[in-house]
């Protein structure tokens, strides 16, 4: 394991939409979301490969520009790199600049147009991938969906075989959009508001934090709560079952994390009448 990653002074802070906050306490000299991902990969045996890809990473897009998803199932744990930019055709990071610049580390034959009006877009990250040589051959990219009348954007499934539609997102203020969180989370094809409570998926323990998100995906819905505490972090990792060796983590070091935010969030939908969980997440920045 190598040496921690402790915050600077001139360090910023991004949530999981790369907006920009500012830590509530002092940062310097503490340590950075990336850790947690770090660790992940210790966890799961990748070898040196997976940070060499995070530099070369942080080199093209810059410090703390890039959004890192930590996914959770079964025994499993994996990741998703976001690359953000918000000025969308005038872009300068781009799914074709990402793939030319790390052709050789990620080789991928998916080609995207950079005519289109997308303002991110996401890869896969997995064992097979870092180690074992496998080609990247899917890449997602997000749009945004003006009309809505909440911030919302689209996910599309960029493939050899063509575009495919993933998900839509549904951004929610936290603290005065309540009643309409509600009513989003009950207007579903795989959640039974009279089977279920609706404090299952809603987890009381969350609700204080800054945004909501009610994704309606392909097999299953999701719901994300952005801006959560470091203690929060801990719930929802126990919570959802995640490894013991990163709830470990967290917690050994909860006072060196206190100052930063983190984002959760989790797939679910009914079975044999039972909510279950499908896949749960965290997010940070590197």
């Amino acid at each position: 394991m190598e040496p921690l990653e402790y915050s600077k002074a001139n360090d910023l802070f991004f949530d999981f939409c790369l907006w920009e906050y500012k830590p509530t306490v002092p940062w310097e000299n503490k340590l950075r979301s990336s850790n947690l991902l770090f660790h992940s990969f210790d966890v799961m045996g990748l070898d040196e490969r997976a940070r060499d890809l995070v530099r070369s990473i942080r080199e093209w897009a810059g410090l703390s520009r890039t959004v890192w998803g930590m996914k959770h199932q079964g025994n499993r744990i994996f990741w998703e790199f976001y690359f953000y930019d918000y000025r969308r055709r005038q872009r300068q990071r781009s799914i074709t600049g990402f793939l030319d610049r790390f052709r050789d580390l990620i080789p991928c034959e998916v080609r995207a147009n950079e005519n289109l009006n997308y303002f991110m877009f996401s890869v896969d990250i997995d064992q097979d991938l870092i180690s074992r040589g496998k080609k990247l051959d899917e890449i997602h990219m997000y749009v945004g969906n003006p009309g809505s009348t909440v911030s919302s954007g689209i996910c599309y499934s960029l493939t050899n075989g063509g575009t495919r539609l993933e998900n839509d997102y549904f951004f929610f203020d936290a603290r005065r959009q309540m009643p309409e969180i509600r009513d989003k989370a009950a207007c579903s094809a795989f959640f039974d508001e009279k089977a279920v409570r609706i404090d299952q998926i809603l987890w009381p323990e969350l609700l204080d934090c800054t945004v909501i998100v009610v994704a309606n995906k392909q097999y299953n819905d999701g719901v994300y709560f952005s801006r959560v505490n470091v203690d929060q972090l801990i719930f929802f990792l126990r919570r959802t079952g995640w490894h013991g060796e990163m709830v470990s983590f967290v917690e050994k070091h909860r006072s060196g994390l206190d100052h930063l935010f983190f984002d959760v969030a989790f797939d679910y939908r009914m079975e044999k009448g039972h909510l279950t969980i499908q896949k749960s997440a965290c997010f940070g920045i590197f």
